[in-house]
């Protein structure tokens, strides 16, 4: 319970993040899963990537998922490509290898680019790749039988860097934007907000959270209906989900309906009608954001 709007957004910072025992009950998941793998395959290099090595996942664990990446040896590649299954075939190979030792897991299931095991508590996603020519890496993509590159490494240290050039407070703001899109049922892609968030954030300054919030939805709106690039430089939208002109209107209410209320919120506080603001920034973010009081 908060009763200034600058103690109430500390207060949503704090209830976005995972615990310290989820946080080492995923190292000591991973650490096992990285072990099955590595015992069962041909790795040459296997790390943690996604959100969770970005440091920008958001509470509840239960509803996340850990990603790890494993650089696979050549040969599975010369395999694999365009032959014997091609893409889906590797992540089958995958599955096949995981399935072996856990026996008893809930479910173990081949998506687009990667193998997801489904534990009682939160998800792990497997993703098998090779190392590119040229620098990054290749991952498979079943849906569409091709090789996609990427390059995770680059990405986390994209967004550290940006954490450290807003003095710590770059990654708790991705954070909120994320606790918004989970109050909109995850209509965004989570990796699409932070490359948004990484383009509307770059040179300027986030004088307070508030503010900051209502900038991304502003500078949002229109961003959202643009190409947006993988900030690590392999090209392709990040926002190609979004493939419709129904869906690009969809997605700009989304950003405008956001605005609005923050515009409001920020309104109400200037004028001392704290519980109003915090009534309108909880229509934004959900239960994450604390009640007035």
């Amino acid at each position: 319970m908060a009763t200034t709007i600058k103690q109430s957004f500390l207060e949503l910072k704090a209830n976005l993040n995972i615990t310290d025992l989820q946080t080492s009950t995923v190292s000591t998941r991973q650490s096992s899963v990285r072990k099955v793998v590595e015992a069962g395959l041909t790795v040459k290099d296997s790390f943690l990537t996604g959100s969770y090595s970005r440091n920008t996942m958001v509470a509840p664990l239960s509803e996340a998922d850990i990603d790890i990446f494993f650089v696979l040896d050549n040969h599975y590649f010369h395999h694999y490509n365009g032959q014997n299954g091609g893409q889906a075939g590797l992540l089958d190979l995958v599955k096949r290898t995981l399935r072996k030792t856990y026996t008893k897991t809930p479910d173990i299931s081949r998506n687009g680019q990667a193998v997801t095991i489904r534990f009682d508590d939160f998800m792990v996603d497997v993703v098998p790749a090779f190392n590119r020519q040229g620098g990054g890496y290749l991952i498979p993509n079943s849906l569409t039988q091709s090789w996609i590159s990427t390059n995770p490494k680059k990405h986390v240290e994209i967004v550290s860097q940006a954490n450290t050039d807003h003095n710590g407070d770059f990654i708790p703001l991705v954070k909120m934007i994320k606790g918004w899109n989970k109050n909109i049922n995850n209509h965004f892609h989570s990796f699409h907000l932070e490359v948004l968030a990484l383009e509307i954030l770059n040179n300027v300054t986030i004088s307070n959270y508030s503010s900051g919030m209502r900038f991304f939805f502003d500078k949002g709106r229109a961003l959202i209906a643009k190409q947006n690039a993988d900030p690590a430089g392999y090209g392709g939208d990040v926002g190609n989900y979004i493939d419709s002109r129904e869906k690009v209107d969809e997605a700009v209410a989304k950003f405008q309906l956001a605005f609005d209320r923050a515009i409001k919120a920020e309104s109400y506080e200037s004028q001392g009608y704290i519980r109003s603001a915090v009534d309108e920034w909880r229509k934004i973010f959900g239960d994450y954001f604390p009640a007035y009081g």
